[in-house]
Parts: C-alpha cells; structure tokens; sequence
C-alpha cells in the first residue's frame, strides 16, 4: 500500500523518466525494445493529470493531517484536466480543507464547485450539501441554510451522526422561524437517531433543556 501510494505520488516523474529511456533505446536501438517504456510512462502521465492524488489527500485528511492534504492539493496545477468525478471530489475535498481551517469563504468557493460538477455518490453528495447548510448559517443567510440542509436531507446522508446533525440544524432554523411544531419534529427525529458524536450530544442536551416548554 505504501508503494502505490509512493507511485501516485511522483508517476509524473517516473512517466516521464519512463520516456527518457524509451528515447534512448529507440535511439541506440530501434522502436520495439523502448515500445514498453513509451507505454507505461505515457499511462503514468495520463495517469497523474486524469486522475490526481486523490488518494493520498484523503489519506492525509483520514489521519488528520490537514497542511499534509493541502500540500498534496497544491501540486494538482491543472485541475480541471481532472476526470469530471475525480474533479468533483478534489474541490469538495478541497473546500472540506478550508473549513478546517475556518476559510469559510474558500470553503463554499470549493465545495459549490463539487456540487456543481456532480458528486458520484448521493451520500457524499448530501454530506457536502449539509456543509454548505453549515456555512450560510455560519454567515447568517438562514434561507439559503435551510435550502441546502433540506436538499441535504433529501439526497441522504452517510450515517446517523450526520443525519442528527442535519435534523439538529433545521431545528435551530425552525426555532429561528418561531415554527415550534417543525422544530421539535426535527428534533425528535434527531433524538431517534442516537447520536454519539459528542458534540451532536451536547447540542441535543442543550437543546433538550428548553425545547419542551415552548409552545407548537
């Protein structure tokens, strides 16, 4: 695993490596002998710009090495030569990064780039339609976090704690709004899924400490 990860890493450089001596058999020999170098680097080549590191970023990002993944995203210098899907997951990748990191604005550049694009999976899909819920809250557009939660929702989610914290979300909107039923509909449906991201927990403590008492 670690040598493939290590041939994802630098198959630019070992392809055109590759090249190099497939030029000089063909020029000290003849075509044949070099045909295999040609071959392989040329894959490698395509390989790197049709495909990127993208596994080796989210290796990085697993561990939760952040400036390790943005550095790896950083040598990607012609994204858009990028397969369409593997261009997709590399902005939202990208646009995960910048949350972390609190560029919020970076963050929403990227992951709208994902969106738009088309996410393979309908899970990943709905987990980046739930940050970008999370990042107009964070800017107080409360409209266009509720648009994107609900669409959130409706794709599906990869798991439970992220469905809770979707369904915690729209509570807090629905509370906003002052539609009490809604936001403890949302809330029961959160307490249902039994959380244990101990952050969804405290916010469903918290929550839970006044939510009965309030009319609807």
């Amino acid at each position: 695993m670690k040598f493939y990860n290590i041939l994802i890493r630098y198959r630019l450089q070992i392809g055109i490596l590759l090249i190099v001596i497939g030029v000089i058999a063909n020029v000290f020999g003849s075509f044949w002998p070099a045909f295999p170098a040609y071959l392989v680097g040329l894959i490698l080549i395509a390989g790197h710009f049709f495909f990127g590191p993208l596994r080796v970023i989210q290796e990085y990002m697993e561990a939760g090495d952040m400036d390790g993944a943005e550095k790896v995203m950083n040598s990607i210098k012609f994204p858009n030569l990028l397969y369409k899907p593997i261009r997709s997951v590399y902005y939202t990748l990208k646009g995960n990064v910048a949350m972390m990191k609190q560029d919020f604005v970076g963050a929403e550049l990227n992951m709208k780039k994902g969106i738009d694009l088309g996410i393979p999976m309908k899970e990943a899909e709905g987990a980046s339609f739930l940050q970008m819920g999370m990042l107009n809250m964070q800017k107080n557009d409360f409209k266009q976090a509720e648009s994107y939660i609900r669409q959130a929702i409706r794709k599906g989610l990869p798991d439970k704690e992220n469905e809770a914290a979707a369904y915690l979300q729209m509570c807090s909107l629905m509370m906003n709004k002052r539609e009490f039923r809604a936001a403890k509909e949302f809330f029961r449906k959160a307490k249902a899924l039994k959380p244990t991201t101990p952050e969804i927990v405290k916010q469903l403590k918290d929550i839970e400490k006044y939510i009965t008492r309030i009319p609807g």
